[in-house]
This record gives C-alpha cells, sequence and structure tokens, in this order.
C-alpha cells in the first residue's frame, strides 16, 4: 500500500479526531476530500500555519501541522 493510500485510509477512519497534516496540504480545509463522509459540513479554512494546530468548528476535527 502506498502512503497515499495510507493516508486516505487512516483518514476513512474518521473514529480517531485528530490528523497530522504535512506542509503540502496547505492550505487546511475540513472536511479534507479523503474522508469518508468529506460533504458532512460546509468547508472550512484553517489557518494553522501559524499556531501548527487548529480544530474545525464544525465537527471539532483537530489538525496539527507537521514540520
Amino acid at each position: 500500500m502506498s502512503d497515499a493510500e495510507q493516508n486516505a485510509a487512516e483518514v476513512k477512519t474518521s473514529k480517531e479526531s485528530v490528523f497530522h497534516i504535512k506542509n503540502e496540504q496547505l492550505p487546511l480545509h475540513c472536511p479534507l476530500p479523503e474522508m469518508s463522509l468529506w460533504n458532512q459540513h460546509p468547508k472550512v479554512y484553517l489557518p494553522i500555519e501559524e499556531t501548527g494546530k487548529g480544530k474545525c468548528p464544525y465537527c471539532g476535527t483537530e489538525f496539527i501541522l507537521e514540520e
């Protein structure tokens, strides 16, 4: 399984509500296209570049920017 497939599989099991984001995934928005429930709420952009983390106001998913 490729890294991209593994990441998508991890996202689809969204029982975990914390996701690690890489710089190439910026600008960050929730829900991510890879999420199995990608259309559960309106797309919201999360500015995590300065703080390194953010939380979706709709679903509560937390995102952490990897360095």
